[in-house]
């Protein structure tokens, strides 16, 4: 699990200028959380909804198309069709969207529900804030098999309107062990708790990781998570691990020494690699190799595995303000304890000699890796300090701007890649009849700008409407 002592090696966060028409959206949301609780007495209707004469976005081909009109009906989408061929039930809510663009919702592939090492509650404080930034999707990277309960009533509470969430797509369990058969036992222990896939941190020796992959294939469970930081990452992704996150052991693998480096970390023990891994990263960072990295990241692109940068974690690093974490207008937004831990973390955090170096390499690679076919995929580590949930999935696709991706490029990154890394893109991440109907209506085109995915008029999830802000975080009629 993610300690203390990482976090505060790991996330160097900033505070930014904010507009004063922020501070307004702030005090809606905070009128959301609250009512959020409210309105979970009873199911929830779900009237028929038609959106007229809007331009849908095709996130898997890259075009828009002209106005057209879509009708939804019990959480799916029933037809999509010219503004005169349609025909609206009487009993539909209309929403305008002239004017307006219509996308899949926005899913953040990596975020935090729970907090199992703390013993505190659940996050679903930050359901709302997901919400109103678009975000109708989250793969939660880090249960045990004691919220596993937790997630089928937050999953049976979606499903009958009765929670305002995002939908809870995928769900995994930390597994590692003393020996490879104990970690072999923790893949099966996951796997009959419920998860939908494993994930591995940086301490997982290499022979558990082994034992980890080989039983995961067995259990028919994907293994995702960060790349063992005794294992090249290469060697991870063709030996069967589907997803690395946070680039960990890219920088290894795009410098001129990854074998002295890991062989390195062979010989240190589990309670000493942290130290080890930050004594090791000015040089790692330095021994950037354009060649050696344009080498792996078409070897990466060969074996499928799919990477989630994370980018906004080094990207804040480099611009870290050290201001009070209170000082942000978002800061209310935050559960009290929630509030503490922050506070803690950010309160033990010294200046990172390093931190502009990584952002700088962090781009460069992601870049390499795009431009070699790399699957690219959006997650945050909300709500790491000052990654405020749903927020900062905006903040990423900013950054994946930067490195060289289209906005097209980046919204699928949050969209289509999502839905068709997890196996959904049958049911999620474009807008066809059949599919879920989890959109967002912009009145901005994102093919343009990628900022335009801020301004957000409408967002559906599961069939039921709701304002920008999830005023009441009730299905609200639109005329």
């Amino acid at each position: 699990m993610v300690t203390e002592r990482t976090a505060r090696r790991m996330y160097r966060m900033p505070n930014r200028n904010r507009k004063c028409a922020l501070r307004v959206q702030i005090v809606a949301t905070l009128v959301a959380i609250s009512a959020c609780t409210a309105e979970a007495a009873g199911a929830v209707p779900r009237p028929p909804l038609a959106i007229t004469d809007v331009a849908i976005v095709d996130v898997e081909h890259g075009h828009s198309s002209g106005p057209r009109t879509v009708l939804i009906d019990e959480g799916r989408i029933t037809a999509i069709v010219a503004p005169d061929e349609a025909r609206v039930p009487a009993d539909a809510v209309r929403i305008d969207g002239r004017g307006g663009f219509l996308i899949p919702g926005l899913v953040d592939m990596h975020v935090h529900l729970f907090n199992t090492v703390s013993k505190r509650a659940p996050n679903d404080w930050a359901f709302p804030l997901f919400l109103r930034n678009g975000v109708t999707g989250v793969r939660e990277m880090a249960a045990d098999a004691a919220s596993m309960p937790v997630v089928r009533r937050w999953r049976t509470a979606f499903a009958d309107g009765t929670l305002e969430a995002p939908r809870i797509l995928a769900v995994g369990m930390p597994v590692s062990g003393d020996t490879p058969a104990a970690a072999a036992r923790a893949v099966d222990a996951a796997a009959d708790a419920g998860a939908d896939f494993v994930k591995v941190f940086s301490n997982v020796p290499e022979p558990q990781w082994r034992a980890i992959v080989s039983a995961a294939r067995r259990r028919a469970l994907p293994v995702t998570g960060h790349v063992p930081a005794r294992v090249r990452l290469l060697a991870a992704a063709e030996g069967g691990q589907r997803s690395a996150e946070h680039l960990m052991q890219a920088y290894e693998a795009c410098s001129t020494i990854e074998p002295a480096l890991i062989s390195e970390r062979r010989l240190a023990r589990n309670d000493s690699m942290d130290a080890l891994l930050v004594a090791q990263e000015p040089r790692t960072l330095e021994a950037f190799d354009p060649a050696a990295c344009s080498r792996v990241a078409r070897a990466l692109a060969r074996s499928g595995q799919a990477q989630v940068p994370t980018l906004v974690l080094p990207w804040a690093e480099s611009v870290a303000a050290h201001d009070a974490p209170e000082s942000d207008p978002r800061w209310p937004l935050l559960r009290a304890d929630e509030q503490a831990r922050w506070k803690r973390i950010l309160g033990g955090l010294q200046p990172d000699p390093v931190a502009t170096l990584r952002w700088q390499r962090s781009r460069a690679i992601v870049s390499m890796f795009h431009d070699a076919g790399v699957t690219l995929l959006a997650g945050t580590d909300a709500p790491m300090p000052r990654i405020y949930p749903g927020y900062s999935l905006h903040d990423e696709l900013e950054r994946l701007v930067e490195s060289g991706l289209s906005p097209l490029e980046a919204l699928r990154s949050a969209t289509f890649a999502p839905a068709r890394f997890l196996g959904m893109d049958d049911i999620a991440g474009s807008i066809a009849v059949g599919k879920r109907a989890d959109l967002v209506l912009l009145d901005g085109d994102p093919a343009i700008s990628v900022r335009h995915l801020r301004r957000i008029r409408a967002i559906i999830v599961d069939g039921r409407l709701f304002s920008r802000a999830c005023r009441a975080c009730k299905s609200e009629s639109a005329n």
